[in-house]
């Protein structure tokens, strides 16, 4: 692939000549769901050689045989760049950089595996989300942790893998921290030329070096959504999620700041972008279950019975224990946890989250009102 201009404002450059940034060449897609297989698409769609691995090696052939993702992306063809394949290390050798798209839970079982394949320093991009159960440790410290030596970012946004696949025009952020040598020369940090590699006419990606921001919108985001398909099954509209996606987009910056993130991070495609589509649409796994389980439906009832892995579910219980650790209040993924894992009763922990005493919107305006009881009586 030919190098890319890099455009660096004036004001930072003192007039110098745009810096030319090269797009990765090669790179591993590990993860054969709908998530990783539109990746995978963008990719090689770009002009990169893509290498999709998958545990299944019955799916990797029947992909390989005929050019479509079956069972997660039926009726969408595979770039002729695009390799389906079951060998890790086949998947990874070679590879300039790694995009990982496991589900959260198997994060670090899967960096273990990947250890002995994995080519020296290539930097890796989480794009699965979630705060890992126990340690409280955000995906990319799990990462850091199994596999030192590797720059670590993400790449997350508004993005439903169907759309993204059928070349919808999409935007992301890809994140990874900018070191000292990353900001004398951009055109080389892992972040921009990720963001290069991944460039289609449909598929804009920004750079961001604010990974903890990222990471924490998209873990906070599944439990939001669940939220609000709670309320909507349950008979409330527009008025109800509208709260929800807002006060939820607060706890998200309260919680993102005390870990060291941005608030201005959460206000972007990874925080309030992605919120406001998951909170929106039915297509989303959090917004349905919320929604079923308004609706009165059982949870081993939902999804028809079928097992179906849902983020924001594992999310609440990690989210929820971090914030406590690091003394940040989230209430409505508080009332989330509580109704999924302590069987607390769904309309009254919602009325209940609603009867909070009255709070200043602006954290400057520090406030509380409680109302007298005499008033109630």
């Amino acid at each position: 692939m030919d190098g890319l201009t890099l455009n660096i404002p004036p004001s930072r450059t003192t007039g110098a000549t745009p810096s030319r940034a090269e797009p990765y060449g090669r790179i591993a897609v590990i993860g054969m769901g709908s998530w990783g297989t539109a990746l995978a698409i963008v990719a090689a769609t770009a002009g990169c050689e893509t290498r999709l691995w998958g545990r299944r090696e019955s799916l990797a052939t029947a992909m390989a045989e005929t050019r479509q993702n079956p069972e997660h992306l039926p009726g969408i063809d595979l770039p002729e760049k695009l390799e389906p394949t079951s060998d890790l290390a086949h998947a990874l050798s070679g590879a300039e950089a790694v995009l990982l798209v496991t589900p959260s839970h198997t994060l670090r079982e899967m960096a273990r595996k990947m250890r002995d394949h994995l080519p020296e320093g290539i930097p890796i991009a989480l794009c699965c989300k979630g705060i890992e159960r126990g340690t409280g440790f955000l995906l990319s410290h799990v990462i850091e942790e199994e596999l030192p030596g590797h720059p670590v970012g993400a790449l997350s946004g508004p993005t439903f893998a169907h759309e993204t696949a059928l070349g919808h025009p999409t935007a992301a952020t890809v994140a990874f921290p900018f070191r000292h040598h990353d900001r004398i020369a951009p055109e080389r940090a892992p972040a921009a030329r990720l963001a290069l590699t991944m460039q289609t006419q449909a598929f804009r990606p920004y750079v961001s070096d604010d990974i903890v921001g990222v990471e924490v919108g998209g873990a906070v985001k599944n439990v939001i959504a669940i939220a609000c398909g709670m309320m909507t099954g349950a008979g409330f509209a527009e008025n109800t999620r509208a709260a929800l996606i807002t006060r939820g987009m607060d706890e998200m910056k309260f919680l993102a700041e005390a870990l060291g993130g941005k608030r201005e991070t959460v206000t972007g495609l990874a925080g309030a972008g992605d919120l406001t589509l998951t909170c929106s649409s039915s297509t989303s796994r959090n917004m349905s279950l919320g929604t079923q389980l308004g609706q009165g439906i059982p949870r081993d009832e939902c999804f028809g019975g079928k097992p179906t892995v849902v983020e924001g579910e594992v999310n609440a219980i990690s989210v929820v224990d971090l914030a406590r650790r690091v003394r940040v209040e989230m209430p409505i993924c508080e009332a989330v946890h509580a109704i999924l894992h302590e069987g607390a009763p769904l309309a009254e922990t919602f009325r209940a989250l609603w009867s909070r005493p009255i709070e200043g919107e602006p954290r400057a305006l520090d406030i509380n009102l409680h109302p007298h009881e005499a008033d109630h009586a």
